[in-house]
């Protein structure tokens, strides 16, 4: 029960130990707080902790061995904690019979649950069983089956085996017509050694027939191939040449029309040539008249010649204005004599600067 402290009895004691150490735990842990601000001066820290040591060794109490505590309590307060452990005894070993009864009452439960999945295992293999064997069984029948669906087409197979063999034994009595006919080709004929190498021989002679005849087969079809392109080429080169002819209907007909185009292009020529030369032959008068003109005009005017012979226009100016200068003085010297307006001499057509004056003083003057 460990050790507990010595002096009066166990029941007075230990309250008013634990109400010391109580007391002087709240002192030690009052006197280690921050002291609140007071205008005395602080304790050293040296100082504090020797008292506090001081009173903890004074609150310390002397123990004794376990074994003696039991010599000081009185009777009752053993008997009393002899019924408590027996008490507690007594509870544990309850618990513990509750626990062993509750996993007994499991146990059952599992004994029983496994039991009840024997039998359905039980009834699921013996179930199984049945199936099996009926499987086993039906199997078995169907095996039987087919050994008799099998043997029957046996049967049927021999008897149409054996039917051909009848069938092929009357067709070899019909051949050994045949056969000694060919025996009798072999002995005359003397080319063979036997029957078999001159069917072979025979043989071999119907396959080249056969692929000659393939060959010429081929060939015609060949031969029909290459007609019905030929037509087509001539289908096609007929068209060509139609075609061919429409264009040169079209390329003649566009020839004459060219050719048409050509003659009246040359007679508009002609007539224009023949227009040109007229307006040539009709202007070159015009500047010979000009000429005379100018060459009249300063000759008797007394006009400076340094106009070239052929700026027309230039002396058409001069003249033109050397007409109305006369015409001016005309009409200052005898403008009521006649009676009529002076004549009116056309403006000059040149848009170039005038270069020469005609008079360089006044009309009257000249």
């Amino acid at each position: 029960m460990g050790e507990i402290p010595v002096g009066g009895s166990g029941c007075l004691w230990l309250p008013l130990a634990t109400a010391l150490w109580c007391c002087g735990a709240a002192a030690i842990s009052a006197a280690r707080r921050p002291a609140p601000p007071h205008p005395h001066p602080k304790m050293s820290p040296g100082l504090e902790d020797s008292l506090c040591r001081v009173f903890q060794e004074k609150l310390q109490l002397r123990t004794v061995p376990a074994g003696d505590s039991a010599s000081l309590l009185p009777s009752s307060t053993r008997l009393l904690l002899k019924r408590r452990e027996l008490v507690d005894v007594e509870r544990a070993l309850q618990a513990q019979r509750e626990g062993f009864r509750r996993r007994m009452e499991d146990l059952d439960r599992r004994r029983q649950q496994l039991g009840q999945r024997a039998e359905q295992l039980r009834d699921v293999s013996l179930s199984f069983n049945a199936f099996l064997e009926v499987s086993a069984a039906r199997r078995e029948r169907a095996r039987v089956a087919r050994r008799g669906a099998d043997g029957d087409g046996l049967q049927q197979e021999l008897a149409g085996l054996l039917r051909r063999r009848e069938r092929l034994r009357r067709r070899l009595r019909g051949l050994q017509v045949f056969g000694e006919y060919l025996r009798g080709v072999v002995a005359t004929t003397g080319r063979f050694q036997d029957v078999p190498s001159m069917l072979a021989h025979f043989g071999a002679l119907v396959g080249v027939r056969a692929a000659l005849r393939h060959q010429l087969e081929a060939g015609q079809q060949r031969l029909a191939q290459g007609r019905a392109r030929l037509q087509q080429y001539h289908k096609e080169a007929g068209s060509e040449l139609l075609r061919g002819r429409d264009e040169v209907l079209q390329l003649r007909a566009r020839l004459e029309a060219a050719r048409h185009d050509v003659l009246q292009g040359e007679s508009c020529w002609t007539q224009i040539q023949s227009a040109a030369a007229h307006k040539a032959l009709l202007l070159g008068q015009i500047r010979m008249a000009v000429l005379s003109l100018f060459q009249l005009a300063t000759k008797h005017l007394r006009v400076p010649r340094d106009v070239a012979l052929e700026d027309t226009e230039t002396q058409l100016d001069v003249v033109l204005l050397r007409l109305q200068d006369l015409a001016a003085i005309c009409a200052e010297l005898r403008p009521k004599e006649l009676g009529l307006a002076p004549p009116r001499v056309p403006a000059p057509t040149t848009t170039r600067p005038r270069r020469h004056r005609a008079v360089t003083g006044p009309p009257s003057h000249q």
